[in-house]
């Protein structure tokens, strides 16, 4: 938010109040002085409630909450319906509809009502009415649009209520302190500051200053947003890195857990071989062994038979001979 100059505020005829004989003595704290029957105030005190205003709309903007802008007088509608507009905020330009914050379920019924016409309008029901239940639809549609058209994305109460002229919206300010919801006002010298939660000292009747004190306003919402809206992109990126770190982590514990795997089947088999080695080499040898006594019985065996043969050939030789 940019630095308040009393100069400006001046300029734009910030400092007029009431005629004198309209006062409200609870305001004679931001009350410079008196000039020509008119009260005069004190814009050092004007600059610093600004201050302290914004401040506490930007917390509330940054923390997701709307702020709904009030202001029905001529002077301040157009400037008003301007301002929260860029800033993507609810206000209320026209007649305030009575209940508003403490009926809120009601006039979201209407809010509804208005998108049900829109909707007959696309899938073509719309065209299947007669031409003076047609003619009703749209005059009902013209009338709600108008009314409750700029609160129609609010979906629920609002986080502070924005007051232009507390006094033309006493309604607005009683309903909201039933409530409790916080009130921010431009004060001017014939109203009770009492009624409010953050006033603003300030002439709310011209659309000069009216204008000055919401561009400041407003220029402070918007500080508010970005800062929300920084917020949260530091928080998808930060959950996006958390997300690659921990697929990261699964890749990497995967090939980890692969690599090991093999060492360790590297490892079993040198054991296992080192161990199997000396059992096989036992079994083969007494294998072999006995394979090869086997061998050399059956051989003997077989040199023993013709050898025997022999033998007993010769006796039976010897014996003719006699």
């Amino acid at each position: 938010m940019d630095k308040i100059e009393v100069k400006e505020l001046l300029d734009a005829g910030v400092h007029f109040g009431h005629l004198t004989r309209k006062w409200n003595p609870n305001m004679a704290p931001y009350i410079y002085m008196e000039r020509n029957g008119i009260h005069i105030i004190n814009l050092y005190k004007t600059a610093a409630k600004i201050k302290e205003t914004s401040e506490a709309l930007a917390k509330i903007a940054a923390s997701g909450k709307k702020i709904l802008f009030v202001a029905t007088k001529k002077q301040a509608k157009d400037i008003v319906a301007e301002k929260a507009g860029a800033v993507d905020q609810p206000y209320i330009t026209e007649r305030w509809p009575g209940g508003m914050l403490t009926n809120f379920v009601t006039i979201r019924k209407a809010v509804k009502k208005m998108a049900m016409i829109d909707r007959m309008k696309k899938d073509g029901t719309f065209n299947s009415l007669s031409k003076k239940e047609r003619l009703q639809v749209d005059r009902q549609r013209a009338k709600l649009e108008k009314n409750l058209g700029s609160i129609s994305d609010m979906t629920r109460l609002p986080g502070a209520i924005f007051v232009v002229d507390i006094m033309r919206e006493h309604i607005a300010i009683k309903e909201a302190q039933k409530l409790n919801i916080p009130i921010f006002a431009m004060v001017d010298t014939n109203s009770d500051p009492r009624e409010v939660d953050y006033l603003i000292p300030a002439n709310d009747d011209a659309s000069k200053s009216v204008d000055k004190i919401l561009s400041i306003v407003t220029s402070a919402i918007a500080d508010g947003l970005n800062e929300r809206k920084a917020e949260r992109d530091d928080k998808d990126a930060k959950a996006q890195k958390a997300e690659a770190k921990t697929e990261v982590k699964a890749e990497v514990k995967a090939e980890a857990k692969t690599e090991v795997k093999a060492e360790v089947k590297a490892e079993v088999k040198a054991e296992v071989k080192a161990e199997v080695k000396p059992e096989v080499k036992a079994e083969v040898k007494a294998e072999v062994k006995a394979e090869a006594k086997s061998e050399v019985k059956a051989d003997a065996k077989k040199e023993a038979k013709p050898a025997a043969k022999k033998a007993e050939k010769a006796p039976v030789a010897s014996q003719e001979e006699e």
